[in-house]
C-alpha cells in the first residue's frame, strides 16, 4: 500500500483521548494543515508531547487555547499564555521536561531504548519520583522514553516513500520523533517522486515515516 493519504485519512488516526507528537519549535516546524484539521475535527482529551504550546492563535496552541488538551508533556509553555491560565485553574496537566531531557526520551523511544541517565535535575522538584542509579559513584536519574500513538511532522519536502528533509531549523524536534511513535504521519509543502530527492540530502529516511501528507 501506498503511503501518500488524505488530509482527512491522516487526522482518523488520532482518536479522543489519544498521545500525539507534534514536531516543531514555537510554531516553526509544526504541521500546521494536520494541526489545523484536527481541530476543525474537535478531536479531545489529547495529550501532547512537545518541545512547547506554540502561540495562542498558532502552532500547536490552537489546541490548547480551544481546551482540547488534557495533558502536556513539554519543554516550557511561556509563549501560549492559555496554557498557564489553564494550568492554574486546573483544567490542564503540565509534565515540564527539560528540553535536552525531552529530545533524548524521545529519541531513545525511536531507537529502542527505555531511556536515559542524567545528572539534569538532580536535587531540584525534577528528581521527585523518579529512580536514581549511581554509575562508578556519580548518581543518575531514570528518564524513561517516551512514545506516542501517532507522531505528526513537518518537512519542506519528502517524496513518497516518506524521506524527509527540512528548511533550516525546522527540522528541530520533527527528526527525532520519527520512529517514536505507533504511527508516524509526515506533512509536507512539496510531495516528490522517489528519487528526486538528492540521497545525501535525506535527514530522516522513510523507513521511519508509515505515511505522507502533500501540497500545501
Amino acid at each position: 500500500m501506498g503511503k501518500v493519504i488524505s488530509l482527512e485519512k491522516a487526522i482518523s488516526f488520532i482518536k479522543d483521548g489519544g498521545s500525539v507528537m507534534i514536531g516543531g519549535f514555537g510554531a516553526v516546524g509544526t504541521p500546521q494543515r494536520i494541526v489545523d484539521a484536527l481541530l476543525a475535527a474537535g478531536t479531545k482529551d489529547l495529550t501532547i508531547i512537545s518541545n512547547d504550546t506554540g502561540w495562542e492563535d498558532r502552532g500547536l496552541g490552537i489546541l490548547v487555547t480551544a481546551k482540547r488538551v488534557k495533558k502536556l508533556i513539554v519543554s516550557h509553555i511561556g509563549t501560549n499564555k492559555q496554557s498557564g491560565i489553564q494550568l492554574n485553574a486546573g483544567e490542564l496537566e503540565v509534565e515540564l521536561v527539560p528540553q535536552g531531557t525531552l529530545a533524548e526520551r524521545i529519541r531513545s523511544s525511536a531507537f529502542g531504548l527505555g531511556g536515559i541517565l542524567t545528572p539534569t535535575g538532580m536535587d531540584t522538584a525534577v528528581e521527585e519520583g523518579k529512580q536514581k542509579i549511581n554509575v562508578d559513584g556519580k548518581d543518575y536519574l531514570l528518564e524513561k522514553a517516551l512514545r506516542a500513538d501517532v507522531a505528526i511532522l513537518f518537512a519542506a519536502k519528502a517524496d513518497t516513500f516518506g524521506n524527509m528533509t527540512y528548511k533550516g531549523a525546522a527540522v528541530n524536534f520533527n527528526h527525532i520523533m520519527a520512529g517514536a511513535a505507533a504511527v508516524t504521519i509526515v506533512e509536507t509543502d512539496e510531495l516528490v517522486n522517489i528519487g528526486e530527492i538528492d540521497p545525501n540530502q535525506v535527514i530522516t529516511p522513510g523507513v521511519f515515516v508509515d505515511y505522507v501528507v502533500g501540497g500545501k
